[in-house]
């Protein structure tokens, strides 16, 4: 089978049999394209002579490119599936990338806010909602909800008007896998959803000329559905001048509120379900945050550490 022709069967099948997110399946397409790039500079187009060298020297060549330990992992990861299904669909008659190996991506630690910081950024947003602006409502409303309910931004941006259960204040989403789960969130949070979907809302659907975003809790300025990029660019302004290190997008949200959780006493596990992790090992790096925090406390404050 031509390469380029076995990429489109395989995305196809990874939509309709194993109902992948868009957003996985545009990454799973971006190394394919990759990999049929590195194959074509080599003259190979058939899915017959993708051997386990082939996609060693892929991997190999692109770490001497200068791509991370996370990404090589990632790239492996897209192989090895792809391989398999080849062998599955009968169009190889081995999988080729079973033994293909990749660096174990680094183990690195989530950005987390302290709580100070966390309360510093819901006050200012709080601050720019006293004149009833429709996006300063909505962006207190997103950030409160991330917060309160450590969601995905996938997740947040989904989130139609029925999802919402005000009066037991919790919300649906639908998160990786195609999997449903219902999340809860504070009072906090349900008075900034209150104020935007009576205030903001409705301002910002009528700026709509399609009516396309009339069932998303999230509007843009101009009255559609919001987009994950939008929620980036919010997040990332929001923790510029906020103490700490590591990513500025919304998981940084998602991060701060599993462990400020745990601080606070949480159940592993019930996290896990809150998170929506498959297992309990992701749920896990959260106690290494605690466990890092505290160690950070006593090498300040300890007389004798």
């Amino acid at each position: 089978m031509q390469l380029a022709r076995a990429i489109d069967d395989f995305t196809s099948y990874l939509v309709g049999e194993r109902g992948y997110s868009p957003h996985t399946v545009r990454a799973y397409r971006s190394d394919l394209a990759a990999l049929a790039s590195f194959a074509t500079q080599r003259s190979i187009d058939d899915t017959d002579e993708m051997t386990l060298e082939v996609y060693r020297d892929w991997l190999w060549s692109a770490s001497q490119s200068g791509l991370s330990k996370a990404t090589l992992a990632r790239r492996s990861a897209t192989a090895k599936s792809f391989s398999a299904w080849l062998s599955r669909a009968d169009e190889q008659t081995i999988d080729a990338a079973a033994r293909l190996r990749a660096p174990k991506p680094d183990r690195s630690l989530p950005r987390v806010l302290s709580r100070d910081a966390m309360d510093g950024v819901l006050d200012s947003l709080a601050a720019r909602t006293l004149d009833g602006e429709p996006v300063a409502l909505r962006d207190l409303a997103i950030v409160e909800l991330l917060y309160a309910s450590a969601l995905r931004v996938s997740e947040l941006v989904g989130i139609d008007t029925g999802d919402l259960d005000l009066d037991r204040r919790t919300v649906r989403v639908l998160g990786k896998g195609n999997k449903e789960r219902v999340v809860p969130f504070g009072q906090p949070a349900h008075l900034a959803l209150v104020d935007y979907l009576q205030r903001g809302r409705p301002a910002l659907a009528a700026r709509s000329s399609d009516g396309s975003g009339s069932s998303a809790v999230y509007l843009g300025a101009r009255g559609a559905r919001l987009g994950t990029r939008s929620v980036y660019g919010l997040v990332s302004k929001l923790l510029l001048d906020v103490p700490g290190s590591g990513p500025e997008g919304p998981h940084a949200f998602r991060h701060t509120a599993a462990t400020h959780l745990l601080d606070g006493g949480a159940d592993l596990r019930a996290v896990q379900e809150m998170l929506g992790h498959a297992s309990l090992g992701t749920t896990q790096i959260y106690t290494h945050v605690t466990t890092e925090r505290l160690r950070e406390t006593y090498r300040q404050a300890h007389p004798r550490a």
